[in-house]
């Protein structure tokens, strides 16, 4: 399932980017393009601007009225039944898939503690940007499950 989120869901984006769903952001797009994107690469529009979904043509979307990011990323859950989550598979800023590289092609690249600690890492295809386990997983881990137990 792929989504699109407008100007004012960048967050959410990024929430849906760390589930591992293909979640594009542009925060400066013009309505006409956001709209031309979707279309062509069969995206849902996330918005919370009631105008851009009367426009002719917009088929799929989810109109959000919930400020915040995570009452949106609940109700986007829900809305399409989402289950299959594939944590830390796509890059948090980019977009783009993340892959396994050996730890040596990373010594130079991370703080030595975590090069000593860490053995897996991986790299965003899109911006090079290195992701490792460390304490933000498990804090993400954590959200996550309040996120989805909550009423």
């Amino acid at each position: 399932m792929k989504f699109i989120a407008d100007a004012m869901l960048g967050r959410l984006a990024r929430w849906l980017r760390l589930l591992g769903y293909d979640a594009l952001y542009y925060p400066q797009i013009e309505h006409g393009l956001l709209l031309r994107i979707a279309r062509e690469d069969n995206r849902i529009l996330l918005t919370r601007d009631t105008h851009l979904v009367k426009v002719r043509g917009v088929q799929r979307h989810l109109l959000l009225s919930e400020n915040n990011p995570f009452e949106q990323l609940k109700k986007v859950i829900a809305a399409f039944n989402l289950k299959d989550f594939s944590l830390m598979s796509r890059c948090a800023e980019c977009n783009a898939s993340l892959t396994v590289v050996p730890k040596e092609n990373v010594k130079n690249f991370v703080p030595e503690y975590v090069y000593q600690t860490s053995d897996i890492f991986k790299q965003c295809e899109g911006c090079g940007k290195l992701y490792w386990k460390g304490t933000h997983p498990e804090k993400f881990k954590k959200k996550l499950s309040e996120v989805l137990l909550s009423p």
